[in-house]
């Protein structure tokens, strides 16, 4: 935004003008007299331009704007932080193309697709021109390859959040590449790139993105607890870690990451059927470790725990974690260990069965990305 910007009122001043001048013309049109030129429109301060176009709450019209005129055009350019094509249901690898340049000052892009559309010239043109990219989501681009990556390294080095789930063609040499120049990463959704993730990619990301908060392995399957030791003394700030699916992993990515990683407040295992009691008891020990068991410390514990068809686990291991963290229900409405699969551990009840008082608790978040 540019500075010395209008106060409120003055926008309000700006619009009521502006509004006033279109009455006019119209009672002027209906009363036979000439139409006075309105000229208003076209020097509208960027933050009224933008505050229209927010009530309107649709990015199309955004782009709509900013072909109208030169002025509009810049204004929106400096202005517009956020935008999302995810309505674009075809043709949005040349709508990306043609639009880069003029919103140069983008935070946060959603392309996001249902079905695939996006390629790398898209992706390209992005990091050429949107270089404060902080949040960027490419989720189900199957069309895109290393070109991407390696365009995103050096052009959006600001990144935090990126989200390429689903792009099975990345290799892990491009993602160990992007890593070493954006190391602002806090989330990263890998889901499903089976190639870019691998063990020797989980240690670029240990070494270079300490700040990582959230990520998703989802269906990383070649992933081993090689990898997954190596992030837990790497990043010690992690608190969401999804590894369904991650079929080779054993307890020992578990004990890592109850050790190295004290704020984790999400760990999914779904279908990780290596995993043993002894993995659930280091996720309850580390809890006594860190807090000494207080229960006025609930928002620093693990809220919630997906070990859905973990079949070698028992109630008393499974129990343990539940009664190490009271921020985990298995309680209908506040659902946050999910334990699908697993019949033998139909015993296993949450804090709320035991002590209703802390039921009322406020519920927490999911930091899952």
């Amino acid at each position: 935004m540019v500075s010395g910007r209008p106060g409120n009122g003055e926008l309000d001043a700006w619009f009521n003008s502006l509004m006033v001048s279109s009455s006019n013309q119209r009672g002027q049109a209906e009363s036979g007299d000439p139409l006075p030129t309105l000229s208003g429109w076209k020097d509208l301060p960027v933050e009224l331009l933008l505050r229209i176009l927010s009530f309107v709450g649709d990015d199309r019209m955004v782009i709509v704007a900013s072909g109208v005129c030169t002025g509009w055009r810049d204004a929106l350019g400096w202005g517009v932080t956020n935008l999302s094509l995810s309505w674009c249901k075809q043709n949005m690898n040349s709508l990306m193309i043609s639009l880069a340049h003029k919103f140069t000052k983008l935070q946060v892009l959603t392309l996001r697709q249902n079905k695939p559309q996006l390629e790398d010239s898209a992706v390209e043109v992005v990091a050429n021109y949107c270089h404060d990219l902080r949040e960027l989501d490419l989720s189900r681009s199957f069309r895109l390859s290393d070109r991407s990556l390696y365009a995103l390294a050096h052009g959006c080095p600001r990144l935090t959040r990126l989200n390429i789930s689903g792009c099975s063609n990345f290799s892990d040499t491009a993602l160990t590449y992007l890593t070493c120049r954006c190391k602002n990463l806090k989330c990263l959704n890998l889901c499903g790139c089976g190639k870019a993730a691998s063990d020797s990619a989980l240690q670029a990301i240990a070494q270079n993105c300490g700040q990582l908060q959230s990520l998703n392995l989802g269906w990383c399957d070649n992933i081993t607890d090689k990898g997954v030791t190596s992030l837990a003394s790497g990043c010690p700030d992690l608190r969401a870690v999804d590894l369904c699916g991650c079929v080779l992993i054993t307890d020992e990515s578990v004990v890592a990451l109850a050790n190295g990683c004290p704020h984790l407040r999400s760990l999914g295992l779904y279908f990780c059927q290596n995993i043993t009691d002894r993995a659930m008891y280091s996720l309850a020990n580390s809890r006594v470790k860190s807090k000494c068991g207080r229960w006025d410390a609930v928002k620093d514990g693990l809220a919630n725990l997906n070990i859905s068809q973990c079949t070698a686990l028992t109630p008393p291991a499974v129990q343990a974690v539940c009664n190490s963290f009271p921020a985990l229900h298995t309680c209908p409405d506040r659902h946050s260990l999910i334990i699908s699969g697993c019949l033998s551990l139909t015993s296993v009840h949450c804090a709320c069965a035991l002590h209703p008082h802390r039921a009322g608790r406020a519920l927490l978040p999911n930091h899952a990305y």
